[in-house]
């Protein structure tokens, strides 16, 4: 049986749509590869997290993940920048992507976690082959409320500077409910560019801006980081993307998937200041009544396709009103994302592969 179904729908997106927008090389900058089986016995459901991810996809094996891109990319060849997810089974999951990876040949990150010491995070790295860190606001301390988490509460400025120093990757998902315009996001940013040059920073989602209202005046103030990284994953904000563009430049953005998710059929709408995910009738069961996902009708499911090709089409919009060419996509599909990871490689062991 096939991961997912692909429809003569996603067929005339794919054909008509993305196939001939989209370079031959793509690498995909944010995924998720994991087994259940590691995961510990008490797995349980975040309550810092939303829980409509879960119900896409319980794991996503480097055998499935393969297999999603041949699926969703015909013809094009996929590579990825990797790492684990999940509440428990950090070790084991961490030490199973490794393996994946030295098999592979597709870089990892290593998931850390705010308890260990720089030397820890330094070794675990080394040890695994990983190309630096991602870590989440659910790991921070338990007793700091959701919404005054900080990035520092789960990336340590002594994680840090030890990363800083081997001229690693951190892959940054911020906190916050205000998400980008967050004034102490924008601030720790700016910090973390100014006390760790060295770092490969990298905002993922363009700081969870997935609306227009989440984007404020951010890039009046994040201006002042010029090296800092963008990912547009799980992203299909146009004036979000369009804003990174224009006031990073196309060097500075990176696409991803966020995969498994991606793999999600659904169609993604702004209300209200906030995004909602419509998706297909009983395809997507959420026992916690997450409000970001919303079942249509079965007439209206005909024409909702992947949340990759949604993606994807939205920076086709894009490019389309920058007037990007060639280059430019291909840089922000392919090249950046290459550019960085072997950059990164030869600082911290010398070497491309």
């Amino acid at each position: 049986m096939s991961l997912i179904e692909v429809t003569d729908y996603d067929r005339k997106i794919w054909e008509e749509e993305l196939r001939d927008f989209l370079p031959d090389k793509i690498f995909d900058v944010h995924t998720h590869v994991y087994r259940k089986d590691l995961f510990d016995k008490e797995e349980t459901q975040s309550n810092r997290t939303v829980s409509w991810p879960n119900a896409v996809a319980s794991e996503n094996p480097i055998e499935d993940h393969q297999e999603i891109y041949r699926l969703m990319f015909p013809g094009k060849d996929v590579k990825s920048l990797m790492f684990i997810s999940g509440n428990t089974g950090f070790d084991r999951n961490n030490a199973y992507l490794s393996d994946v990876s030295k098999k592979t040949g597709w870089p990892a990150l290593y998931y850390s976690l705010p308890t260990q010491s720089a030397d820890e995070v330094e070794r675990k790295v080394r040890e695994g082959g990983f190309l630096g860190v991602k870590s989440y606001l659910s790991r921070a301390p338990k007793y700091i409320p959701t919404n005054e988490i900080r990035i520092f509460d789960f990336f340590p400025k002594k994680q840090l500077e030890r990363l800083n120093d081997m001229g690693a990757i951190c892959m940054c998902h911020i906190p916050r409910n205000e998400r980008l315009k967050d004034p102490v996001n924008i601030h720790q940013i700016l910090e973390i560019r100014k006390e760790f040059p060295k770092l490969r920073l990298i905002v993922a989602h363009i700081g969870r801006a997935y609306t227009k209202e989440d984007l404020g005046n951010a890039f009046d103030l994040l201006t002042e980081a010029p090296d800092t990284m963008y990912d547009f994953s799980a992203n299909c904000c146009d004036d979000a993307i369009t804003e990174v563009i224009q006031r990073c430049g196309a060097k500075h953005v990176m696409f991803g998937t966020d995969m498994p998710i991606l793999r999600m059929r659904t169609h993604r709408i702004e209300e209200n200041g906030t995004y909602v995910n419509l998706v297909p009738p009983g395809l997507y069961p959420d026992p916690y009544g997450d409000p970001h996902l919303r079942e249509v009708s079965d007439e209206e499911a005909k024409s909702i396709t992947f949340f990759a090709y949604e993606e994807l089409l939205s920076f086709k919009r894009t490019a389309i009103k920058l007037k990007l060419d060639r280059k430019d996509i291909e840089d922000i599909m392919y090249n950046n994302a290459v550019t960085l990871i072997e950059s990164a490689r030869r600082d911290m062991y010398g070497t491309k592969e």
